[in-house]
């Protein structure tokens, strides 16, 4: 049930004037409570009370009400139930003025008016199963607010079908305003709420009148004594948040009942702005509706951007300069003056949690002053006219000023509770710094936010992350401006516009970045693609986060593998940082695989730069469906009527074939004297038939002059090393293995011809793997194996013979687990790194495969690897080594 739901339910009930059957009523808004339960209870069958007016049902609550002193009520209660060998989880004493109740589990007591009894609906939540605490981190303050924002938006929306939605969204944004504001002492408590309540009538009729009268008011700064008396109570509010018109709207007495509840039923003090803004947004947007909690970034995450790009340096100076007054003032100015943008602002989060960090910081350092002995006066150094912001949606923008808004309001309230003589009033609002509604990629940053070389500035944020395939042709326009190249952007995602902006910001300047992306910019072509043209800009990445699930605080959250890279010009000279999950490794160079190193940026080749064996792509049949290719099934009728064809029908293999054990074959007529030899065969006759009207239908028919043989034949009469194209992500190891001479590779698999036994080991290695995630291309999660990118340029060093008898040795000891444990290769490896229903890779060839995994790194590193990182690290030496070597030769 929706928090509103319970909201209402109760509402319904006390607001009624008859409290007869209230605990009844009451009882059966917790829907676990069963009607029969309930139903018992009316009749007294299991009421365990035998005194009128109390009602015991077991386990679940003693209830009593009283007409006296609820109090003393209360106390003989508590007095009774001691008693009880079982205690109910809940008891309760009301005379329906005030409302007396305990959790005698939890041990929390509840003293309010009996009215009040809606907003508190989550203290008797055990009664479903839900404890207080663990429905409080689901179930936040802002997620009753959306709930509630969400039901006035729909009734709006229904009564006003022609209205401009841009003052539609400032009214609903001035609306969400007051609610905080008189409950957070901003304004009178309940000031609005009663406005509402007082001066409007009960249809709602006049409602549009008295709102726009009130926001004119709270818009007017010099006012006069004839002002109405029922305004006079509303401060100036300024920040240009009610300087627009009002736009007029249709209300009805449901909104206005919607509107006064969301005044009575909200603690608006609790509300985090980071988190509502996002869950506004989505109610505001059809497409984002459906979980209010899917739409915002958790806070640990935020930090993860904030912290290496300059929150962990701003704390370091203040350590740094803890006992110094010049130092501190120092600090304190330039906090002041720094400036911060997310070029994809969305609602605000990035720029809320880093005003607050800043603010607190500012804090900090004026109680480190006081305890000194230092005066202060309190001067504002952090300011909202630091922060700014793009974004496309215009709600988005207003969102992201009213969130900022409640954020300085709730940053006053801090520094008062933490110095008690600073008061920093919220009224008048200060504007905050631009937040411009408009596309990110199509704008000039700098005049946005114009800076010059020795600025501080940090841009930060988590831009959209569209596929390639996935963008519009406006979206893939808006790449080509950004990036001032129509070729390299076409297959690179959207996410890759901020860092071609972003690059041209910082370059030169003091300026820095970070923001988040989808880790696909730093693996396979999209590195070649992208990366070369980012660095001539004279930038690095001084820090990077590996790649992580990037999830959201929302109950159910959608997981993204992400990395965040912090660009910045070359004269940055601090250390530079590689993060893991719990540590960070300082180094002096970031790859763009995010590893240790240079910026060596792997390029496709040819042929093989570290191996003497070849890697042949598959043959291609271009048939049609069902032309060349025979089930098992059919090979078995063709070979039972026309055993002589035995020797043309090969076994067929493809990746699925090969990883599900499941057989296939084809007609393989590579020459034409093959072909004459079989051409009057009717299976034959037939099948070359509907071959040759498939590729007649085909744009280029050339090719139905040879449909007897395959389009492409890439096969070798030889034993091969057969490598699927596509494979599991989830997998430790790409399942590889041999075929013999008779066998025919399907493109686009791979097969490599004689290759030797300790090839197999080195190609279903960890260090292999480690070269496949970073260089590879990727569908989804799944590994695109590439012969030009992976295979031809993976390092591998000179091996004695020694280490590859080793090696044959290990290889063989997994081909006979294979055989000896049996089933499938695809379940043999399993996908123990699966997210969901991880399948385990089974036990035994997991350890051949370790005792593999120990010798090849031993023959890259004497003393083996701490991490994969390593192992790239080196990999990337040893391929940028023999590019060097092959540029000089």
């Amino acid at each position: 049930m929706a928090i509103t739901e319970y909201e209402d339910q109760i509402k319904n009930i006390v607001d009624g004037s008859d409290y007869s059957s209230f605990i009844y009523d009451f009882l059966s808004v917790y829907d676990k409570i069963s009607k029969a339960t309930i139903t018992k209870l009316r009749k007294g069958s299991n009421n365990l009370a035998k005194v009128p007016g109390e009602v015991h049902l077991k386990n679940k609550l003693y209830f009593k009400e009283t007409m006296g002193d609820v109090l003393q009520a209360y106390s003989e209660l508590e007095d009774k139930v001691a008693e009880l060998k079982s205690k109910p989880r809940y008891v309760i004493v009301t005379d329906y003025v005030q409302l007396l109740a305990k959790d005698t589990k939890a041990g929390d007591t509840l003293d309010i008016k009996f009215k009040e009894l809606p907003r508190y609906f989550d203290f008797f939540l055990a009664w479903n199963g839900i404890e207080k605490a663990d429905f409080e981190k689901e179930n936040p303050a802002d997620i009753k607010a959306a709930e509630r924002f969400a039901k006035i938006f729909d009734a709006i929306l229904k009564e006003n079908q022609d209205v401009d939605r841009h003052g539609l969204n400032l009214f609903l944004i001035r609306l969400l305003f007051c609610l905080f504001a008189e409950d957070t002492e901003i304004f009178e408590t309940d000031l609005f709420t009663n406005y509402l309540r007082q001066m409007t009538a009960a249809d709602g009729s006049d409602m549009n009148e008295r709102l726009a009268e009130l926001f004119a008011f709270l818009d007017k700064g010099n006012r006069s004594d004839a002002e109405p008396s029922y305004l006079t109570k509303f401060p100036y509010v300024n920040g240009s948040l009610f300087t627009d018109p009002h736009t007029n709207l249709n209300f009805n007495a449901k909104i206005r009942d919607l509107m006064i509840d969301a005044g009575e039923l909200i603690g608006w003090q609790g509300v985090n702005p980071d988190i509502l803004g996002s869950m506004l947004q989505a109610v505001a947007t059809e497409d984002k509706r459906s979980h209010l909690g899917m739409h915002y970034t958790s806070v640990p995450n935020i930090m993860k951007v904030i912290k290496p790009l300059f929150l962990d340096e701003l704390r370091e100076a203040f350590e740094a300069a803890k006992g110094n007054e010049i130092k501190l003032q120092a600090l304190y100015e330039r906090i002041g003056n720094i400036k911060f943008m997310d070029p994809a602002c969305g609602s605000g989060n990035f720029l809320i949690i880093t005003y607050k960090e800043l603010r607190q910081l500012e804090i900090d350092i004026l109680k480190e002053l006081n305890n000194m002995g230092v005066a202060t006066m309190y001067v504002s150094s952090v300011t909202l006219d630091q922060f700014y912001g793009i974004e496309i949606e215009d709600f988005a923008c207003d969102v992201t000023r009213l969130s900022l808004w409640i954020a300085e309001h709730q940053m006053n309230v801090q520094l008062h509770n933490e110095i008690h003589d600073a008061i920093r009033p919220t009224l008048p609002l200060q504007k905050a710094g631009a937040i411009v509604c408009g596309n990110a990629l199509r704008i000039d940053w700098n005049e946005v936010l114009p800076h010059e070389k020795d600025d501080e500035v940090y841009l930060f944020g988590n831009p959209p992350y569209l596929g390639a395939r996935n963008q519009s042709e406006s979206q893939k326009s808006d790449l080509i401006i950004a990036s001032n190249n129509k070729k390299s952007v076409k297959k690179l995602d959207y996410v890759v516009g901020w860092f071609y902006k972003g690059a041209r910001y910082v370059s030169e300047t003091d300026a820095r970045l970070a923001f988040v992306s989808t880790n696909s910019i730093t693996q396979g072509e999209q590195v070649q693609r992208l990366w070369p043209s980012l660095l001539k800009n004279n930038i690095n990445i001084f820090f990077s986060y590996a790649s992580f699930i990037w999830n959201n605080s929302a109950k159910n959250n959608a997981n993204v593998y992400v990395v965040i890279i912090g660009l910045a010009s070359n004269n940055y000279s601090r250390e530079k940082r590689i993060f893991g999950e719990h540590s960070y490794k300082e180094v002096e160079s970031i790859s763009p695989y995010l590893t240790e190193g240079k910026n060596v940026i792997v390029s496709s080749s040819t042929s093989p730069l570290f191996m003497k064996h070849k890697i042949l792509r598959g043959s291609s049949p271009t048939d049609g469906k069902g032309g060349f290719i025979l089930s098992e099934d059919e090979y078995d009728n063709v070979i039972s009527k026309y055993p002589d064809l035995k020797s043309i029908l090969l076994p067929y293999i493809n990746g699925k074939n090969f990883l599900n054990g499941i057989r296939e074959y084809c007609i393989w007529l590579p020459t034409e004297e093959i072909y004459y030899q079989y051409r009057n065969n009717p299976f034959i006759q037939s099948r070359i038939s509907y071959v040759r009207q498939q590729r007649l239908n085909r744009k280029d028919k050339s090719l139905a002059d040879y449909s007897y043989r395959f389009e492409v034949i890439q096969n070798i009469n030889a034993q091969a090393l057969f490598i699927p194209q596509a494979s599991s992500g989830k997998r430790r190891y790409i399942p590889m293995g041999f075929i013999d001479s008779t066998s025919i590779v399907a493109a686009p698999n791979f097969g490599i011809y004689n290759a030797p036994i300790f090839l197999m080991g080195i190609l279903m290695s960890k260090m292999h793997m480690v070269w496949i995630n970073a260089v590879s291309g990727r569908l989804k999660t799944d590994i695109r194996y590439s012969a030009i990118l992976v295979y031809n340029t993976f390092p591998v060093p000179e091996l004695s013979t020694r280490r590859k008898n080793e090696i044959e040795d290990l290889v063989f000891n997994i081909l006979d687990i294979r055989e000896e444990e049996g089933g499938t290769l695809a379940e043999l490896y399993g996908s123990p790194l699966a997210e969901k229903n991880p399948k385990p890779m089974n036990p035994r060839l997991l350890e051949a495969h370790q005792a593999l995994d120990e010798v090849v790194d031993r023959a890259y590193k004497s003393s083996g690897f701490k991490d994969d990182n390593e192992r790239l690290s080196l990999l990337l030496k040893m391929y940028s080594e023999k590019i060097a070597e092959n540029d000089q030769n």
